[in-house]
């Protein structure tokens, strides 16, 4: 492989613990219904995609006893209240500085949307400060298609765009996919970076990992995102989603080396993608 020069980065549960924040308040609703807790198999397949997609599993799964528009305000207040406490994830604010230090140009590719971007990260503002503000592709940005959210591979082919346009205005030379590093901790958001043509870092919640055990070569290769469980797939069908994975641009197979799977950010190594710090 050529050495990385873009890395392009997932927000949500890879540089953030907003995962553990979205659980949290799912659940205080779902208790106040009593319902049971999300559980991981369902969890796995709202991580990563685009909010309406992700609800419509949600809402599907948890036959909830209220109408979606109270659903909405409750989650809403939740999360207007959780969202500003949100904190870096291990060893994310050395990778992005040693990244930057480097030269390597770096991009944010998140299903957030601006209203929940801002409440997740205007407190972190040295952080997110590392990627310029053209740079940050967001869920609803009006360059993504409707329908074309991950585990599609637009939003990544978009950041990378937002690269090269400036390097085309420096006269300098353009960053091919091969050349670039996705880090992700979902299923689809890895099927994304696969089908953009891209490498993968794949750096997932243990209680993810623990959900897909077994089957991270498949997860790796970009083939696992629908789930193994039966019931997240009903779950999936009966949400009328799921099926842009099926139409896969660039998946890979197993141990193809595209794609690795590293428990955590303070374990990334540098020498092996070809970026010297």
């Amino acid at each position: 492989f050529p050495p990385v020069r873009a890395c392009l980065f997932d927000m949500d549960g890879l540089l953030l613990d907003t995962e553990d924040i979205y659980t949290l308040c799912n659940n205080v609703i779902l208790r106040e219904c009593n319902r049971p807790d999300l559980p991981w198999n369902i969890k796995a397949q709202l991580q990563g995609r685009p909010g309406p997609e992700a609800a419509e599993i949600f809402h599907a799964w948890a036959q909830l006893p209220i109408p979606r528009a109270e659903y909405i305000r409750k989650n809403t207040e939740l999360q207007r209240k959780h969202f500003p406490s949100a904190q870096p994830l291990p060893g994310v604010p050395e990778l992005l500085q040693t990244l930057s230090e480097s030269g390597v140009h770096l991009a944010l590719a998140t299903s957030s949307h601006t209203a929940n971007f801002k409440l997740k990260t205007l407190h972190l503002g040295s952080l997110f400060q590392l990627f310029p503000e053209d740079r940050k592709v967001l869920g609803d940005d009006p360059r993504i298609p409707p329908g074309k959210g991950k585990p599609a591979p637009d939003i990544y082919v978009l950041a990378l765009e937002t690269i090269n346009r400036g390097l085309r205005m420096d006269g300098k030379k353009e960053i091919k996919r091969e050349e670039c590093l996705v880090f992700e901790d979902s299923v689809p958001g890895v099927e994304a970076g696969r089908r953009a043509g891209m490498r993968v870092v794949w750096c997932p919640h243990p209680r993810l990992l623990k959900e897909y055990r077994g089957r991270e070569k498949e997860v790796l290769a970009g083939l696992a995102n629908g789930g193994g469980d039966d019931q997240v797939k009903d779950v999936m069908e009966e949400a009328a989603v799921g099926g842009e994975g099926k139409g896969r641009g660039w998946p890979g197979t197993p141990d193809d080396g595209w794609a690795e799977l590293v428990p955590c950010l303070e374990d990334f190594q540098f020498s092996r993608y070809g970026i010297c710090k």
